[in-house]
């Protein structure tokens, strides 16, 4: 058989696999790290995915999933099957022992559990968004920061589309790795929500390697990547506002003050740069630290307590900007603008604020976005900036 037929098998097998367990029920994640070309996948056997503190998950190994306003719990996917898939999609045992690395083992276990475990449908209801509401939304914020009740607010809103009946999961969250390889691609399927969640997230909340490197990110600022004819704008030619200057100053300063809040002095800060990340641009600067060498192995855990939600997903003073979320906001941001990623797989973490994302159900895509709301903001722009964040999920739908 030809290579090119082999390999076209072993990714129809990889959907298969993820297909079988969506119809069984059983709680399951997929994922592939920024500029990487690994797939991973873990499955679990519980029907419900354990909710508990981060403290309390960390001591396991899975795939993490938190909601805007977790009240300290998160969802933990444990990874009693894992899968870890080369860039041919050839299955590769580099994992360890811990996990069963055969298709088989996990098909079989589906198919003696597809009668046990059917999920129960919940119909969502989400606000429609149309340009004058979210103005208007955007413009009570702006005055609310010239009063002086805070200095910045993240607002989002909502875009349903209906499903295309040709839609399918793993050819929509493949085709994203190819077209946002910095980002992280996952998709995350939570049967007793009756909800798939799907994105590709550029930016960091924390992580930590198996060198105990520990890294945060402040991601803030928006325009196209694109000029008004058109052609690609590089990153180094891209002139900002004060505007988008002084949203990103806010998330980079909130870092250092909860590294002050710890007394954490020795880290390291590159930036702001300009990055590209699809068909955007954003100005980020990345925080590194040597976990060992500052003797605060605890470091990821209680920078993940201080930072979410971030002031890039929320706003500046957190309290009274999370107030003025859900008070305004028509819409229940669920796990939009959370965090989810990887826990201790590999001997490392990574979570992701979980934006440029979509939720999955009832042949309906509802897609989510927010923008940074300063004193400076122009509500209309605001509009744009949300549509062309949209993009990124509507090019695979």
């Amino acid at each position: 058989m030809h290579e090119t037929q082999v390999l076209r098998q072993l990714k129809t097998s990889r959907k298969s696999l993820f297909d079988k367990v969506i119809e069984t029920g059983l709680p399951a994640a997929m994922w592939r790290l920024p500029n990487e070309k690994q797939v991973f996948l873990a499955v679990s056997k519980e029907e419900i995915p354990t909710l508990s503190s981060f403290e309390e998950f960390n001591q396991n190994s899975g795939f993490a999933i938190s909601t805007f306003q977790n009240d300290d719990k998160s969802y933990l996917i444990n990874a009693d099957f894992m899968y870890q898939f080369d860039e041919n999609d050839l299955p590769v045992s580099t994992l360890g022992s811990t996990f069963k690395l055969g298709q088989q083992d996990l098909n079989a276990y589906c198919e003696s559990n597809l009668n046990s475990l059917q999920a129960k449908p919940i119909l969502a209801k989400e606000a429609i968004y149309e340009a004058a509401v979210f103005e208007e939304m955007v413009a009570k914020a702006v005055a609310a920061i010239q009063a002086g009740e805070m200095q910045k607010v993240v607002l989002s809103r909502t875009k349903n589309v209906l499903l295309k009946e040709s839609f399918e999961v793993v050819k929509a969250f493949d085709d994203l790795c190819v077209l946002y390889p910095t980002a992280f691609v996952s998709v995350v399927s939570l049967p007793h929500l009756n909800e798939i969640w799907m994105g590709a997230s550029p930016e960091t909340l924390v992580s930590q390697d198996e060198n105990g490197i520990f890294r945060t990110m402040a991601l803030a600022g928006t325009q196209s990547a694109f000029n008004a004819d058109g052609t690609p704008l590089a990153p180094s030619d891209a002139a900002w506002r004060q505007k988008e200057i002084e949203e990103q100053a806010y998330v980079s300063r909130y870092i250092i003050d909860c590294f002050k809040k710890i007394r954490l002095r020795e880290f390291t800060e590159l930036g702001p740069k300009t990055v590209k990340a699809g068909g955007l641009l954003h100005l980020r600067t990345d925080f590194i630290v040597n976990t060992a060498a500052v003797n605060t192995p605890e470091l990821l855990e209680l920078m993940l307590q201080l930072l979410h939600p971030t002031s890039a997903v929320c706003g500046m003073p957190k309290v009274p900007a999370t107030a003025f979320i859900l008070a305004t906001e028509k819409h229940d941001r669920s796990f939009y603008s959370g965090y989810l990623g990887p826990v201790n797989i590999n001997q490392a973490t990574h979570l992701f604020v979980n934006l440029r994302t979509m939720r999955l159900q009832n042949n309906q895509a509802t897609l989510f976005a927010g923008c940074g709301i300063t004193e400076n903001s122009d509500p209309a722009k605001e509009w744009i900036e949300t549509e062309l964040k949209c993009q990124t999920m509507l090019r695979v739908l």
